[in-house]
């Protein structure tokens, strides 16, 4: 396994990786986004909608955090499918004695090893879209030309709206585009 670190090292002098963040009162690092399929579109998912299964499902498994980008200790991708909120890939970490371990859906949910349907969930999902307007060091807290707002009632979208936030002014500096990373293809 490529640890963030690894991959970090990995950049030129010229790349400059651009990370999605939200506020959170134990973080005052930026954190990964998760990860939303929808209508074709892969888009960085600021909300994180497994949490609360985690703490009333009954989960058994406690993820732990490789790295201070990724408190949660897990990255998922979701995909909007039918008008229904489904988490289809999971990669997070667990301690053991013997060290980390890796962690996939499977292990969550042995029974549905290839996607579950997020019925637990209820609440708004915020999408970034568009260039960053502004970053903050913290959790999910910077701002992006537009946010999606997909409101969730038992894993069942009910409403959608756009919210435009401003537009980006051009890159003058001639540096080139910061790089998204993704912890899939970490």
């Amino acid at each position: 396994m490529v640890s963030l670190m690894d991959r970090m090292m990995d950049l030129t002098d010229t790349e400059t990786p651009t990370i999605i963040t939200k506020p959170r009162p134990i973080s005052m690092t930026a954190q990964f986004s998760e990860t939303l399929l929808l209508r074709g579109e892969k888009l960085s998912l600021c909300t994180e909608p497994l949490a609360e299964y985690l703490v009333t499902g009954g989960n058994r498994i406690k993820f732990d955090a490789e790295w201070t980008a990724c408190w949660r200790g897990y990255v998922g991708t979701w995909a909007i499918e039918g008008g229904r909120l489904y988490l289809v890939k999971l990669k997070g970490t667990s301690k053991t004695g013997a060290g980390l371990i890796n962690r996939t859906l499977a292990d969550l949910f042995p029974d549905y090893p290839d996607g579950v349907f997020a019925h637990w969930y209820t609440g708004e999902l915020r999408c970034t879209k568009g260039q960053l307007l502004k970053y903050v060091h913290g959790g999910y807290a910077s701002r992006y030309e537009q946010d999606l707002f997909i409101d969730v009632v038992r894993g069942v979208v009910v409403a959608e709206r756009l919210v435009v936030n401003g537009v980006a002014e051009p890159d003058t500096s001639g540096k080139p585009a910061p790089i998204e990373l993704d912890l899939e293809d970490l």
